[in-house]
């Protein structure tokens, strides 16, 4: 299996993982879906343990100075164990190492106490690109000189 479709895979267990119906999980699969050229072309990391890929995340540049979370999902059966905020981190630090100071999120709803508790600061709502309607909450990250 390709590791773009693994990671497009996981990303869809960890949606479903919220509760959403097959209808809805459906209606997200190409936003969710990643290509080998998305992968090369962003920056995208994998964390594993015991030679197994517990979760993911994935930045793409905007400009200069700022990067957008594309994905961060983790496994379902390794959600709530503090890996989605160890993704983080370590997101934060590739940023800033690219030159980013500032990290743009558009998160699940489910999510948005997860983004609060690890520091973003909510800005607002995007429009769902899945969902017709549906509103996402918004965050930035400031990245700090701690950071690097």
């Amino acid at each position: 299996m390709l590791e773009s479709e693994f990671l497009s895979n996981l990303a869809l267990r960890s949606k479903a993982y919220w509760g959403y119906s097959q209808e809805f999980i459906d209606a997200c699969r190409r936003e969710l879906s990643y290509s080998e050229e998305d992968i090369q072309n962003n920056h995208f990391f994998v964390a594993e343990i015991d030679n197994s890929i517990l979760g993911f995340y994935g930045l793409r540049r905007i400009s200069g100075i700022e990067m957008e979370l594309e994905a961060l999902f983790i496994e379902p059966s390794y959600i709530h164990q503090g890996y989605g905020r160890k993704l983080i981190e370590h997101a934060k630090i590739t940023a800033s190492k690219l030159g980013s100071k500032i990290i743009i999120i558009q998160g699940d709803p489910n999510a948005k106490d997860f983004y609060l508790k690890i520091g973003a600061k909510l800005t607002g709502e995007r429009e769902s690109a899945s969902i017709p309607g549906r509103n996402l909450p918004t965050f930035i990250i400031q990245i700090t000189e701690a950071d690097n």
